[in-house]
């Protein structure tokens, strides 16, 4: 096997997972186990539950992982987990895990920030984005702009001052009567919908970079309850205005980023890095100006171990280390400066 070998555990939420990667780039295995099915009926992640079913899945999956990269644990060079941000109990069940394989096995522990994480998803597809570059975090927690001068060096530029864009697109799926999850089902309604139907307002922030999709969301919730019971054409023309203006906002915020730092590269990272319309978006706003757009398949968008090997890689070659007593963090921020 060859120097690097990077065995990544992820169970911050409802995704039970890991995987082999070697050298930060190359993925050797990445398994799996979605609760998404068992929390449809819920509409949304019941964190005692996916706390339970995390402890029933991760030995089973680092087995299948470990097998799959036809390694051994003898030839992994470090452990790297998820400590936060997430849910504590099911981070708590991933962290377990792996300080036990990292003492039984006298192997180096690396915890790794789950953001950071989906970054570095990025450093996983076959044509690796070149620094300097602008990232846009956006998934149901985050909607971060980052600007990136190398590993490691992380400035935050702007963030949402309420809503992530992922949670906006989880309320109003519930608001238009979809299901769980809310935002790949809101991109699918939208598909057959006017974007310019609804007039929806964007938010004007004081901060250049910042975003804010509170009123967005309450202008979509207002609607509704004025319109009454909606048509099958409302709901689509309702799902792909809503779609228009948030994706229109990254997009706006991410191209002023990318022209005032002077970068020739923007990458996406998170849950909503795998809408469609989102890259749709960023291609037409970016495209003109020749900056390059990256973006992870969508296997690596969402939740996965892979990309927390990647990350714990470069953590890895930078000399970073976590003893025994590493805890879970919920609330967990990136290291950035700004």
């Amino acid at each position: 096997m060859s120097e690097g070998l990077i065995l990544g555990i992820e169970s911050s939420c409802d995704e039970t997972a890991a995987a082999v990667v070697a050298g930060g780039r190359r993925v050797l295995s990445n398994t799996i186990a979605s609760q998404v099915d068992l929390f449809r009926k819920y509409g949304g992640v019941v964190p005692e539950i996916a706390s339970r079913k995390h402890l029933e899945l991760i030995l089973p999956v680092i087995r299948e992982a470990v097998e799959t990269a036809g390694a051994t644990l003898a030839e992994i060079d470090a452990i790297a987990v998820t400590h936060g941000p997430g849910l504590v109990g099911t981070l708590l069940v991933g962290l377990s895990a792996a300080k036990a394989l990292a003492f039984g096995l006298d192997k180096p522990l690396i915890g790794v920030n789950h953001l950071q994480g989906h970054i570095y998803a990025n450093f996983l597809t076959e044509a690796p984005p070149s620094f300097p570059l602008v990232c846009l975090v956006v998934s149901g927690g985050h909607t971060d702009l980052i600007y990136m001068a190398d590993h490691g060096e992380m400035e935050l530029l702007g963030r949402t001052l309420d809503d992530a864009a992922g949670e906006a697109f989880d309320k109003v799926a519930r608001a238009v009567g979809l299901g769980y999850p809310g935002g790949p089902q809101v991109e699918q309604l939208a598909r057959s919908g006017d974007p310019e139907a609804v007039p929806l307002p964007r938010a004007h922030t004081e901060g250049p970079y910042d975003f804010s999709f509170s009123g967005l969301k309450t202008a979509v919730l207002q609607y509704v309850q004025r319109t009454g019971p909606l048509s099958d054409r409302q709901r689509a023309d309702l799902a792909a205005s809503f779609q228009h203006a948030v994706t229109g906002a990254l997009a706006e915020k991410t191209l002023k980023a990318a022209l005032d730092r002077r970068v020739r590269q923007v990458i996406l990272a998170g849950g909503v890095a795998a809408n469609g319309a989102l890259r749709q978006a960023m291609h037409a706003a970016l495209d003109p100006h020749g900056i390059a757009l990256g973006y992870p398949p969508p296997v690596l968008c969402t939740d996965n171990a892979a990309m927390i090997a990647a990350a714990g890689y470069h953590l890895w070659k930078a000399g970073v280390r976590h003893d025994l007593d590493l805890n879970a963090v919920p609330g967990l921020g990136l290291r950035v400066k700004g």
